[in-house]
């Protein structure tokens, strides 16, 4: 059965998700540790609904981010994402300005879908809201459209779905493409991270109209 079938399957955004609009973020780092380790990307999508009902992707606004000063780097996290921090067409944005730069419109998308605040949406979301809080605090930034530490986090609901927790694994479990080169990157995990949560969302919201509960 087609999505198209069903006439406004979701309610708004607002009472779906009890005044929260889920914003997809994806954080590359210098490391694990939230209060030591530079926060190097970060990427947004906040969810939207389509002329069906159906929860879709938004936007993906991204800012490569300068590590803070004191802030320690691990070599290791590098090989794996690949950045080059001292890269010269890399127009890292100071953290401030990169928070700025994510939050505008994700508080437009608030206050489009009637929503009273954002909840983070994120593979592992506590390691990447745990970055965002700390760089909140760094700057001390009052307009942080998130809740302090609720999240949805994609590894528990793809492992319901699908019996994976790994992001790579539940995204082709779910029917999607999934391109290694290009994993590791803020953008695209954010990307794909957004359409996993859409995915299994919309599946379960399915599932409760044909069965009329």
């Amino acid at each position: 059965m087609s999505q198209a079938d069903h006439t406004r399957p979701n309610p708004s955004l607002a009472a779906r998700f009890r005044g929260f609009l889920p914003v997809v973020i994806d954080v590359e780092t210098g490391g694990f540790d939230c209060n030591r380790h530079a926060l190097l990307e970060i990427a947004a999508s906040p969810i939207d609904l389509d002329q069906d009902g159906w929860l879709v992707p938004g936007p993906i606004v991204s800012t490569h981010v300068q590590p803070f000063p004191g802030a320690e780097i691990d070599p290791r996290s590098l090989e794996i994402t690949g950045i080059d921090v001292d890269h010269p067409f890399r127009d890292a944005q100071t953290e401030r300005a990169a928070l700025d730069r994510i939050f505008v419109p994700i508080r437009a998308a608030i206050r489009k879908h009637g929503c009273n605040r954002a909840i983070l949406v994120g593979h592992n979301a506590h390691f990447d809201l745990g970055f965002l809080n700390a760089a909140v605090a760094r700057v001390g930034h009052k307009r942080n459209p998130f809740h302090p530490f609720s999240t949805f986090d994609t590894v528990t609901l793809a492992g319901m779905a699908y019996g994976q927790t790994v992001l790579s694994k539940a995204v082709q479990a779910a029917g999607m493409d999934w391109n290694g080169d290009e994993a590791h990157s803020a953008v695209y995990d954010t990307e794909r991270t957004a359409a996993l949560f859409c995915r299994i969302v919309n599946c379960w919201r399915q599932w409760q109209v044909q069965s009329g509960t």
